[in-house]
């Protein structure tokens, strides 16, 4: 028999560890639970260290806390022992380092806006933490077939917040756009969080550029922070500059 091996995030250790022994009722289902993103983590890289990686993971939609809107999220391998990593920031980072575990989340209320974010985060399914054991066993099983699963009640509502996203978007792409080259790694600096000093010894720039091309990356976005520069890069898939190894420069002139 193929077993599906799942593993529970949530904080709230009664209620994780109260679904996990559920879902090991069944025959077919393997399972392990983690109270917080940075012990979700430590699992799966256990798992896949050992040959066994996890095909599902349940994630709290409520993992470490809200994020007020407008702030990045914390970057997952950033958290701390007691879990204060959202769990959108938990869904995104493990698409990108395990992409072939599904993810499905877990929340306490429907909510079109979350769970249009966590679709583009890279969840398949979206469900109630009261639903019933077979409609869950129905999701587990299929996002594994590469179905994506949520309720009927928040199609029209999560179908909305997805054509509004693509709209901004496709703003934020034109805007982006604009920049320079130089002015577009600078903004890539800022995403990783880079203050001048710091984008200035990476770029090998004095302080007095870097802050003339930030001034100028804010007016050409349209915008008056850094964070809002920030968000706007995100949501024009702007990622931040790479931080590991030694510092390159990579490209032409340097001012």
């Amino acid at each position: 028999m193929v077993r599906i091996r799942v593993l529970v995030v949530d904080d709230h250790r009664i209620f994780a560890e109260s679904l996990a022994a559920a879902l090991a009722a069944e025959p077919d289902v393997e399972v392990a639970a983690a109270g917080s993103g940075p012990a979700a983590l430590r699992c799966l890289e256990r798992g896949a260290a050992e040959g066994r990686r996890f095909d599902v993971m349940l994630v709290d939609a409520d993992l470490g806390g809200k994020v007020p809107d407008g702030r990045p999220a914390a970057p997952v391998q950033d958290g701390d022992e007691d879990g204060l990593v959202d769990g959108m920031a938990l869904v995104a980072g493990v698409r990108s380092a395990q992409p072939q575990v599904r993810i499905v989340v877990l929340a306490e209320k429907d909510d079109p806006r979350r769970a249009a974010l966590a679709l583009q985060a890279g969840a398949s399914g979206w469900v109630a933490k009261d639903c019933s054991l077979n409609r869950l066993l129905t999701v587990i099983r299929g996002v594994l077939r590469d179905e994506t699963h949520l309720p009927p009640a928040l199609l029209t509502g999560v179908l909305r917040e997805l054509t509004a996203a693509r709209k901004h978007r496709t703003e934020s792409e034109r805007l982006v756009e604009s920049l320079t080259p130089r002015e577009r790694e600078v903004l890539r600096c800022m995403v990783a969080g880079l203050g001048r000093k710091a984008v200035a010894e990476r770029l090998y720039l004095s302080p007095h550029t870097v802050r003339t091309h930030m001034q100028n990356v804010l007016g050409k976005l349209g915008v008056h922070s850094t964070l809002a520069a920030v968000a706007l890069a995100r949501r024009a898939g702007v990622g931040p500059v790479d931080l590991s190894g030694d510092v390159v420069e990579r490209g032409g002139q340097l001012a």
